[in-house]
């Protein structure tokens, strides 16, 4: 286990012309042990040695120097000091601060630091690489090898077969990455003796305080001085100074201290620890385990460097996007993670938005620290204050209805200010007799244009966006189902009000959002009442395909399910259920296994659909095949009647666009007393009259759509004479020209 570091808070650095000074001065002790090491070794050669020329040397033995070799006794040190002893090995540590840092991370031994210090030697001057290859006999050698190491530093053989153990997998050097054992290249396979030394770059780079993230770790982490204001943070009070206390303490006595903030991406998580680390002076380092590189082999080694990282710049560890770590295909990697966290005596704070269990890791004692989407009041002030920030004033009415629709955290709604900004400038660019182009403001319908686009990026994989065109003039309806859809529109405007200010949210569990159930039949104005509710809310309108949440196999219904109302819940937008009723359809008697299922997922789905907290509309052109238990949790059920000879005519009126050219013999009367269709099949009619008005002579007249009406009646497999007793009850009625 590792030793706590003590406490270095509110301690200047060392000055950097001092530090790098101490570890230079700190080589003249090993500068001594070489002089030593060159001494016993010219005393030990033969007379046959002596002579040979330096340029030789190494290159082939003699027949004195294999003499000399069996003599010496099995292990024994080469040319080491024979009246040094492993207590009086020089502590490198007393003048060299950083040193002393690492033996109080690490659990380092004097005789640890004496090995960092001989394979750092030729990083600072690369006359010892020559002084390496001199004491080891081979030109080739510039690094020091284990062998070396500990024939400089032990005395007798015991000592050197004892001082192995400093080499082991599980010893502090090797396996907090300090140290590396690099094998001989010429030499396969090669012995432990005859491994070089390799000081980590990291451990260098400490060393020689050379202010720096390591170049391994720049594709995902980033090092900061934080210099965020504590008015920023998204904590309550309460919250910040019990977290400034923990951190406090955690610091100054060198303990652990292992924080989770839970919350969506946005919500200041981020902010709310750069916040702490710089009240108390700290940096912090930032881990994107998102953007950690793909096909890691070994995360083990990737997350010691970035504990080592941590314990060198005295920073808080920040791991962003745990959720990423946590899906089965990284499950190896997110072991790797809390293996190597439980090594680590320092402040961690990671973060997600999935819940966090503490079995996984007991031993690192997780506090789970929540950070809950800003309410209606934070988010009207984060709006107002991107707004100023750009000096952009929007009326109070526009400002509250931006904060009620969408439920932005902080950056989304400074993203959505920025790229609404954007919007304003390449408008103004646009206008020919635009002047001050670089001071355009953003309108309201830019600035929901733009908080739209922050939204609709998650949904738009699972469902399609379907574009509203449609307004309460271009919908002919009765007066009551007209009222209707108008109450939807003001209880989706009017829900923080009731749920929050009124405290209603408190008294209800579930069934707090807005989900109405459209009935009738096919093309009297369903899917066109969405879009007029989605135009009114200026909100996006997605229509869910039932052939991509509908699996055969089971429990994939379910999923999909999920993602669809955990992503429209984070979307903000508008769910569309279309034929309704082949998803939520009646439960029935259990006969065998998939009929057992099926109602599973009908139970499912209403569990959804009362947690939704949302606006969803369902529509069906058959209310009796929906299950009761869905209607029961409906606020709307909206009938849409098939239009009389009234609301025909409303339809032929509203049908033509005002460009259109519609020829004086059009009478909208007459067309709805004859064409006994609903709305939808009057809009084809009106199309395809329209095309054929091009074709002929660029006027739309009644020849022209009684030609459209025939293929329209085609369609639906008759004929425009005939007649229907039961007219005005289907969408395939007729009557009589």
């Amino acid at each position: 286990m590792v030793v706590p570091r003590k406490n270095r808070l509110g301690r200047p650095r060392q000055a950097d012309s001092v530090g790098r000074t101490s570890i230079l001065l700190s080589l003249r002790g090993l500068d001594r042990l070489l002089a030593s090491a060159l001494a016993a070794m010219r005393e030990s050669l033969t007379s046959e040695e002596a002579s040979t020329p330096e340029q030789f040397r190494g290159l082939y033995l003699t027949q004195g120097g294999v003499e000399r070799l069996l003599a010496n006794e099995p292990g024994e040190p080469a040319f080491a000091a024979g009246e040094q002893d492993a207590q009086d090995l020089p502590d490198p540590s007393v003048k060299v601060a950083r040193l002393r840092q690492l033996a109080e991370s690490y659990d380092l031994s004097v005789f640890d630091l004496n090995l960092i210090l001989i394979a750092l030697a030729p990083e600072l001057d690369l006359r010892y690489e020559q002084l390496y290859a001199y004491l080891q006999d081979n030109i080739t050698r510039k690094w020091p090898t284990v062998d070396l190491a500990l024939n400089l530093l032990c005395s007798e053989a015991g000592e050197k077969l004892a001082r192995r153990t400093h080499f082991a997998p599980h010893a502090p050097l090797l396996r907090h990455s300090l140290l590396h054992l690099i094998p001989d290249a010429n030499q396969q396979p090669t012995t432990l003796l005859a491994h070089g030394l390799k000081l980590d770059e990291q451990v260098v780079r400490f060393l020689t305080e050379q202010e720096c993230l390591d170049s391994r770790l720049a594709p995902f982490c980033r090092l900061l001085k934080p210099t965020a204001q504590a008015s920023q943070s998204s904590l309550d009070a309460d919250s910040r100074r019990a977290i400034l206390e923990l951190v406090r303490q955690a610091h100054q006595s060198g303990t652990r201290l292992s924080l989770y903030f839970q919350g969506a991406a946005g919500v200041g998580k981020r902010l709310a620890v750069e916040d702490v680390a710089c009240e108390l002076g700290l940096r912090l380092l930032l881990v994107d385990l998102a953007r950690m590189p793909a096909g890691v082999s070994d995360y083990r080694q990737s997350f010691r460097l970035v504990l080592n990282e941590a314990r060198f710049n005295e920073a808080i560890l920040y791991f962003d996007s745990l959720d990423a770590l946590r899906r089965d295909e990284h499950a190896a990697a997110y072991q790797s993670l809390l293996e190597a966290l439980d090594e680590f005596a320092g402040v961690v704070v990671l973060s997600g938005a999935q819940a966090l269990s503490g079995e996984s890791a007991p031993s690192l004692r997780i506090m789970t620290v929540p950070f809950a989407p800003p309410d209606f009041a934070a988010r009207r002030t984060l709006w107002l204050e991107s707004l100023s920030a750009e000096s952009v004033r929007l009326p109070a009415a526009e400002l509250d209805a931006l904060a009620r629709r969408f439920r932005f955290s902080r950056r989304q709604i400074a993203d959505a200010v920025r790229h609404a900004c954007l919007a304003a400038q390449w408008r103004s660019a646009t206008t020919p007799s635009s002047r001050v182009r670089s001071q355009a403001k953003p309108t309201a319908r830019e600035l929901f244009a733009a908080a739209r686009a922050q939204s609709r990026h998650t949904l738009a994989a699972l469902a399609s966006k379907i574009e509203p065109k449609y307004t309460w003039d271009d919908i002919q309806l009765p007066a009551d189902q007209t009222e209707q859809l108008r109450e939807i529109c003001a209880q989706a405007e009017s829900r923080h009000v009731v749920h929050v200010e009124w405290g209603f949210g408190r008294k209800m569990s579930a069934g707090r959002g807005v989900v109405a159930l459209f009935t009738g039949a096919p093309g009297t104005g369903k899917t066109m009442a969405a879009e007029v509710i989605a135009t009114e809310l200026q909100l996006d309108l997605f229509k869910i395909d039932l052939s991509q949440i509908v699996s055969k196999y089971i429990g994939e219904t379910e999923k999909n399910l999920d993602r669809i109302f955990r992503e429209a819940q984070s979307s903000n937008a508008i769910l569309f259920f279309d034929e309704a009723d082949a998803l939520f359809g009646k439960r029935s008697e259990v006969k065998d296994a998939h009929d057992r299922f099926a109602n599973i997922e009908i139970g499912y789905l209403l569990q959804k659909i009362e947690e939704f907290d949302g606006i969803a509309i369902l529509a069906t052109n058959l209310r009796q095949n929906m299950d009761e238990a869905f209607v029961r949790r409906m606020q709307f059920i909206v009938e849409f009647p098939f239009p009389d000879e009234e609301y025909r005519r409303r339809i032929w009126q509203s049908v033509f666009p005002k460009e259109a050219p519609v020829g004086d013999d059009v009478e909208f009367e007459t067309l709805a007393r004859t064409i006994r269709l609903s709305g939808g099949h009057i809009k084809n009619i009106a199309l395809a009259g329209a095309f054929y008005a091009a074709a002929d002579g660029r006027r739309i007249r009644t020849s022209h759509l009684m030609r459209a009406a025939r293929r329209e009646y085609q369609k639906l497999g008759r004929k425009l004479n005939d007649a229907d007793s039961k007219s005005g009850e289907t969408v395939e009625e007729t009557t009589a020209v």
